[in-house]
C-alpha cells in the first residue's frame, strides 16, 4: 500500500492516533460490492472483506449502513475460501436504512408498515400500465427487488435505462404518496420505502451509542449523502470517502477522499489497516 491512499487530513490522523475511538461506516452496494445488473448477484469484494476483518480487531466498531435487508448484506458478504463480512469482529449491519440491525448473528426488525404490502400488490400492474412490464428470469427489462420492508424498481437491464427511470419517477412518486412511503433515488433504481429513517439518522445514532471519537464513512450513491452530512454534523474528526462512478457525481464533490469503486475502497481499507498495525 502507498501513503497517498491516506492523505494528511485531520480525520485520518484522529483515527490513526486513537483507533479504539473510531467507527468505520460503509455502504454495501457500489462501495463494498460492485454494482451488477441483477442485485441478487452482488457480492462483496474479497479484498474489502479481508481488510474489514483486520480493521474490526483494531478500531472501535465497523458498521455497514445499507438499504439492503441486514441479513442479505451479511449473506452477500460471504467469500468462498476466505474471510467474509460475518468474520469481521464486532460487525454491526444497519439494514433498511437503519430500521433493521444485525449483530452477533441476531437480527432485530420492527414489522413493515401496511403501505409496503399495498405497493407489493400494485407495483407490477402499475409498471405494466406505463409500458414497463416486469421482466421475468433472464429477460431484460425493468425488475422489482422485494426487500421485505421496501421495494426497489431497477431499470439497469431495460433497453433504455435512463429513459425508463425518468418515465417511472412520477407514477412511483404518486404511489409512494398514496401509501405513506417515500421514493429513494439511486443508481438506475427508485426505491419505495418507509419514511422516518435514513443513513444519516442511522449513522448518527450509532456514533452516539458507541461514544465515537472519530468516524470514517464510505459510500457511492445519493442515499449516502445523508451519512456524509451526519459525519459533518457529528462534531467529530471525520472522513468521508466516495466510491466513485460515472453515474453519480454528487458524492465525489463532497468527499474528503475519492477512490475508484469497490476496488479502491478495498485498497484504502487495507492501507488503513496497515497504518494501524504499524502504530
Amino acid at each position: 500500500m502507498t501513503d497517498d491512499l491516506l492523505p494528511d487530513i485531520a480525520g485520518l490522523a484522529a483515527i490513526k492516533g486513537d483507533p479504539r475511538g473510531a467507527v468505520i461506516g460503509l455502504d454495501f452496494d457500489g462501495t463494498l460490492a460492485p454494482i451488477v445488473p441483477d442485485p441478487a448477484d452482488a457480492r462483496v469484494d474479497p479484498a474489502a472483506a479481508a481488510a474489514l476483518v483486520r480493521l474490526g480487531g483494531l478500531v472501535g466498531a465497523v458498521a455497514i449502513v445499507t438499504g439492503r435487508p441486514a441479513a442479505t448484506a451479511v449473506a452477500y458478504g460471504q467469500v468462498e475460501g476466505g474471510p467474509g463480512l460475518g468474520d469481521v469482529p464486532g460487525l454491526v449491519v444497519l439494514g433498511q436504512y437503519g430500521l433493521e440491525r444485525w449483530e452477533a448473528g441476531e437480527l432485530t426488525s420492527p414489522p413493515p408498515p401496511p403501505g409496503v404490502a399495498r405497493v407489493r400488490a400494485e407495483l407490477p400492474g402499475l409498471l405494466a400500465s406505463h409500458g414497463h412490464p416486469v421482466s421475468d428470469g433472464g429477460v431484460p427489462g425493468v425488475t422489482i427487488e422485494d426487500k421485505g420492508r421496501a421495494l426497489a424498481v431497477h431499470t439497469r437491464r431495460a433497453a433504455d435505462p435512463e429513459g425508463s427511470l425518468r418515465a417511472l419517477r412520477e407514477p412511483l412518486a404518486k404511489l409512494a404518496a398514496e401509501t405513506g412511503l417515500l421514493v429513494e433515488p439511486g443508481r438506475l433504481v427508485l426505491e419505495l420505502r418507509p419514511a422516518g429513517m435514513d443513513k444519516g439518522h442511522a449513522l448518527a445514532a450509532f456514533l452516539a451509542e458507541r461514544g465515537a471519537r472519530s468516524v470514517l464513512f464510505a459510500g457511492d450513491d445519493l442515499g449516502d449523502l445523508a451519512a456524509f452530512e451526519a459525519v459533518r454534523l457529528s462534531g467529530l474528526p471525520g472522513v468521508t470517502v466516495c466510491s466513485a462512478s460515472a453515474e453519480v457525481t454528487a458524492l465525489a464533490e463532497r468527499a474528503d477522499i475519492v477512490v475508484n469503486g469497490p476496488a479502491g475502497i478495498a485498497a484504502l481499507l487495507s492501507a488503513l489497516a496497515d497504518a494501524l498495525d504499524a502504530s
